[in-house]
């Protein structure tokens, strides 16, 4: 097996992935998580373009690295919360963990391995925006309205939620 171009760069962009994953979870600053979540947002976007999905890829930078990241970046930081209620992971739970990541990856390793994908002809390259949507509108287009109402109603919940806190904290204070 010879390690072409594609192939590095797709190795290097899934451990910038991973590793931003990784940090995500272990550092404790916001404004550093964020930084590795954006990270981890970007090198998708670039493992996007190595599949010939450049609209997908943009969306990608656009919509996560850019709007959402800004938008988990207010919404932590702009609320109250208490860092000494944050407990350091045990020894055993981290050992728990590193072996349930192990048997969860080798599951997924086994799953490809076994995997047989007949080969199809490739049309990526060809106006692949327009193969989106005529994806998205046509044949897509029940599910992608279910998601749009289920994402306004968790928008909705979430807003009713946030109300109801502060109005118990206020009675509190009465």
């Amino acid at each position: 097996m010879s390690l072409s171009g594609e192939l590095a760069a797709f190795i290097v962009l899934a451990i910038i992935a991973v590793g931003g994953g990784i940090f995500l979870i272990n550092l404790t600053k916001v404004v550093h998580m964020v930084a590795s979540l954006v990270f981890s947002f970007i090198s998708i976007a670039g493992i996007y373009i190595l599949l010939s999905a450049e609209f997908v890829a943009s969306v990608q930078i656009l919509i996560y690295s850019g709007a959402v990241t800004i938008i988990m970046l207010f919404g932590i930081m702009l609320t109250r919360h208490n860092d000494a209620e944050v407990q350091q992971m045990g020894k055993g739970r981290k050992i728990l963990l590193l072996f349930s990541l192990a048997g969860f990856a080798f599951a997924v390793y086994m799953g490809i391995y076994r995997l047989d994908i007949p080969a199809q002809l490739n049309t990526l390259h060809v106006s692949n925006t327009e193969q989106i949507g005529k994806a998205l509108y046509s044949k897509n287009v029940i599910p992608f309205e279910i998601t749009s109402v289920l994402l306004l109603v968790a928008l909705v919940g979430a807003i009713v939620l946030a109300r109801k806190d502060e109005e118990e904290k206020e009675d509190a204070k009465s």
